[in-house]
């Protein structure tokens, strides 16, 4: 049914298999936070090991799920790629309060925008389909 609706309107896949492991991978992260906050937790640890976990699950889930690969040695390239995705996330959001957007706004603004160049690049340099 995905698929075909992806088809019908030319989209990739992929892309739609992407956000929706994105979506899976941030209630994973948040979980992980919320846990960590519930037994007793310094937010500041939860943050660093849920963001740590978080970043290991969507390697797996985004790898598997998405690009249908396994490769863990692929794993330094998706840290790039997500510190890429990050430093342009928060250069746009510093141009947004530059001009005087409300900063919860822009973030929203900012969440396809950034999925797309996070997939993009994960497609091109992370999980790169091999010739056979």
């Amino acid at each position: 049914m995905v698929r075909k609706f992806c088809e019908r309107f030319n989209l990739d896949y992929r892309f739609i298999k992407f956000l929706f492991v994105g979506a899976l991978n941030t209630l994973f992260s948040y979980c992980v936070y919320s846990l960590l906050l519930f037994i007793g937790g310094h937010y500041a640890i939860a943050v660093i090991v849920s963001t740590v976990l978080g970043v290991l699950f969507n390697f797996k889930t985004t790898g598997v799920i998405v690009f249908k690969n396994n490769d863990n040695a692929l794993i330094f390239k998706f840290v790039g790629v997500y510190s890429v995705t990050c430093s342009l996330n928060i250069i746009f959001l510093k141009i947004f309060d530059m001009l005087g957007f409300n900063l919860y706004f822009a973030g929203a603004i900012l969440i396809l925008p950034m999925a797309l160049i996070s997939f993009i690049l994960m497609k091109k340099l992370v999980f790169v389909r091999k010739s056979v």
